[in-house]
């Protein structure tokens, strides 16, 4: 973790100085559900606090639901996205097809205006990231490392995301995307493996990039709303084939159980006249 994301707090030094701090930290997607807060010596020391104050800030912050203690283990930054959905309503939406599409459609108009306001809003930090996360996908995809695709491919929106500086927008697709890593909408796995799509998926997310380096807000929007047009066309492709597949492989089952794929004993010719 960063040294400098904690500042040595001037005024006040109240626990209620240090709570605002940290939740700020976290609002902004500064730190990140699963981070390790500094130990309380190191972090009473960055705050300028003294640890009676701290310990008062943390145990405030585990009671709001934003920091988790861990005996012997640490403090973490609390599951603060969780679930949108209850499990019923996934386990629904998992069962039909046309929810995954809806989804789609939502993230289709979502992450047009969040690369527009990326371009026009990115800073140097930002960009930096996102091109650190475009060279990491162009080694995974040389190595034909599919996993490793899909885990960027969440990175580079959520980078995306924090370049449009909208706290409502950040937490809103860092929920979108929870959902899709946990694989509640399709299997992520079949667009990547998908002939050609992999080559499409690279082009797509360099175009994005290109874009809001660009600054140019109507160009990242476009490139981003095209991007999960053709995920979607992809995604109708690849369940097709794959249900061409899975009917080719039931019939030729049923072909071998009946016998039918011996040859056909050769009729005899019929005797010159």
């Amino acid at each position: 973790m960063a040294d400098d994301i904690f500042s040595r707090i001037d005024h006040g030094r109240t626990s209620d100085e240090v709570v605002q701090q940290v939740e700020s930290l976290i609002l902004d997607g500064v730190l990140r559900v699963g981070d390790r807060l500094p130990g309380e010596r190191d972090l009473s020391r960055r705050l300028d606090v003294s640890r009676p104050i701290l310990r008062e800030a943390i145990k405030t912050l585990e009671q709001r639901g934003l920091l988790i203690s861990r005996h012997g283990g640490g403090t973490f930054i609390a599951d603060v996205i969780g679930e949108i959905f209850s499990q019923p309503v996934m386990d629904l939406i998992g069962r039909h097809r046309r929810a995954t599409y809806d989804y789609l459609e939502y993230r289709r108009e979502v992450e047009g205006f969040t690369a527009a306001f990326a371009a026009q809003r990115a800073t140097a930090a930002d960009t930096d990231l996102l091109t650190e996360i475009v060279e990491q996908m162009r080694v995974a995809h040389a190595d034909a490392d599919f996993e490793r695709e899909a885990a960027l491919d969440v990175e580079f929106h959520n980078a995306v995301g924090e370049a449009a500086h909208n706290i409502i927008l950040l937490h809103t697709l860092r929920s979108c995307y929870r959902l899709l890593s946990d694989g509640v909408f399709f299997n992520r796995a079949l667009i990547f493996q998908f002939s050609g799509t992999g080559d499409k998926l690279l082009e797509q997310h360099i175009a994005i990039f290109e874009a809001i380096l660009a600054g140019d807000a109507d160009t990242a929007k476009k490139r981003a709303e095209q991007h999960i047009e053709s995920v979607a066309r992809t995604l109708r492709e690849a369940e097709r084939a794959s249900d061409w597949a899975r009917v080719s492989s039931l019939r030729l089952q049923q072909r071998c159980k009946n016998g039918a794929t011996e040859q056909p004993k050769k009729k005899p010719r019929p005797a010159a006249k």
